[in-house]
């Protein structure tokens, strides 16, 4: 049987007996001794058993809180991403592949922190201090007040920002990190969830802000074991195509701002350069008209951001068609495929289809249904799309346009880049107009291809 671990505590003074007493030895006050039960029930060994811990302070949904302090970079595309601004004692965790500029923008980043006033440390695990200082010369950041590092043992590190107590600290990266507790090799799934949860406790006790570089597998997510993404309060990935300039910083969880934000950066010889207009950016190597070509008006977090959705379709040499795909999940194509096939009676069996999204862009929200289909069937019977026309709808099994958000800020954001028609779903959540755009509004895609391409 199990030990029975029931205590009888004086409710007057604390103190701790075998068993029940009418009047307490330690202070004399009668009938103040009861049996307190254990904590929890399991094996003796793994329970919490009798010890009591410290009573938890609680509030209530309507107490009323200081706003987070925030510190802004001077970056107003990283600023962006991150909610707004750097959270003291906040943990953030950025992926990428290798070559893609992380160490490049956590950089320049440092150097504007560093710049406005915060005390910022970087420590780099890959690269010797001498490659780092390289790097600041080229990108015209030599003489930012950042403190620099080239270590790998966390005790080391951890000694360091507990004597320096930094604002920032960048750790690039986690997976070069060991903790010699661990008996594993470095980048070891034991070794990058415990240095993680020293670097996250590390900032959550001592009021630093930690940003980790993490790698990414061949799939594109951070190497390790997920649950380091759970520990952090934000995770960010930077993604762009290497033949393309453009890079993409997006959040994929962010605890004190929008996720799925975006900041847009362009790759030059000094560096990475913000972006202020994305889809001027995206659009910009646009020519004249050409079939398979159409123009999304998609929204990336907060902002609507206008691309361009190119497909080319070919008769097939082989027995199975090619299905290539680039910035789009190819399962929704194939989707699109079929619905095209079966509801319009519009067959692509025998023809190769590649679809790309210009820019390096990729875009995961169902409203670029309906821009998808718009250039599949604009490739497919030779014709070209009105070059001032942006398309977005969601396009159900059945044939159907579902509306989509934010229909509005797609409008305003397609008129002033010189767009004067949009096609999108007849139920649009957009009671009136502002945008002075003429808005072609079609219920099925049956009645858009009709209406576009002349036949359904």
């Amino acid at each position: 049987m199990a030990k029975d671990q029931s205590r009888f505590v004086c409710s007057a003074c604390g103190a701790v007996h075998r068993k029940w007493a009418g009047r307490c030895d330690a202070c004399g006050a009668w009938n103040s001794i009861a049996e307190e039960t254990p904590l929890s029930a399991g094996p003796g060994a793994r329970a919490l058993g009798a010890a009591r811990g410290r009573t938890v302070d609680l509030t209530t949904l309507a107490a009323k809180e200081p706003p987070l302090p925030r510190r802004e970079s001077g970056v107003v595309e990283f600023d962006r991403v991150l909610g707004g601004g750097l959270v003291p004692a906040s943990a953030i965790l950025v992926g990428g592949d290798p070559g893609i500029g992380k160490s490049t923008l956590l950089l320049q980043a440092t150097a504007s922190f560093s710049q406005n006033g915060l005390k910022t440390l970087y420590i780099s695990g890959e690269e010797a201090s001498a490659q780092v200082r390289m790097r600041a010369q080229r990108l015209g950041l030599a003489q930012a007040p950042v403190r620099l590092g080239a270590e790998t043992n966390l005790r080391d590190i951890l000694t360091t920002l507990d004597a320096e107590r930094p604002d920032l600290a960048i750790i690039d990266s986690v997976q070069t990190m060991w903790l010699d507790t661990v008996e594993s090799a470095p980048g070891s799934v034991a070794q990058v969830r415990a240095a993680a949860h020293e670097l996250v406790t590390f900032a959550k006790t001592r009021g630093t802000a930690v940003i980790l570089v993490g790698h990414v597998t061949k799939e594109g997510q951070i190497a390790g074991p997920r649950v380091v993404e759970h520990m952090v309060d934000t995770v960010l990935y930077f993604e762009g195509e290497r033949g393309h300039q453009f890079r993409i910083l997006r959040a994929v969880k962010n605890r004190f701002g929008p996720a799925d934000e975006i900041g847009v950066f362009e790759m030059t010889g000094s560096g990475l350069a913000e972006v202020a207009n994305p889809s001027a950016l995206f659009l910009s190597e646009r020519g004249e008209p050409a079939p398979g070509s159409a123009v999304f008006a998609g929204i990336e977090g907060t902002r609507p951001v206008l691309t361009e959705v190119q497909a080319l379709v070919a008769p097939s040499p082989l027995g199975t068609p090619r299905r290539t795909v680039v910035g789009v999940d190819s399962g929704r194509l194939s989707t699109i495929l079929a619905v095209l096939e079966a509801r319009c009676g519009i067959p692509f069996a025998g023809l190769d289809v590649f679809l790309n999204v210009a820019g390096g862009m990729r875009i995961s929200e169902p409203a670029a249904d309906l821009a998808i289909a718009a250039a599949l069937l604009s490739a497919r019977e030779d014709v070209a799309l009105p070059p001032d026309m942006v398309v977005f709808g969601e396009i159900s099994l059945s044939g159907a346009l579902r509306p989509v958000s934010q229909t509005e800020n797609r409008l305003k954001e397609a008129q002033k880049l010189g767009f004067s028609t949009a096609v999108a779903p007849e139920k649009s959540k957009s009671e009136v107009n502002n945008s002075g755009m003429r808005v072609r509004k079609m219920p099925d895609l049956v009645t858009f291809v009709g209406e576009l391409f002349g036949a359904g």
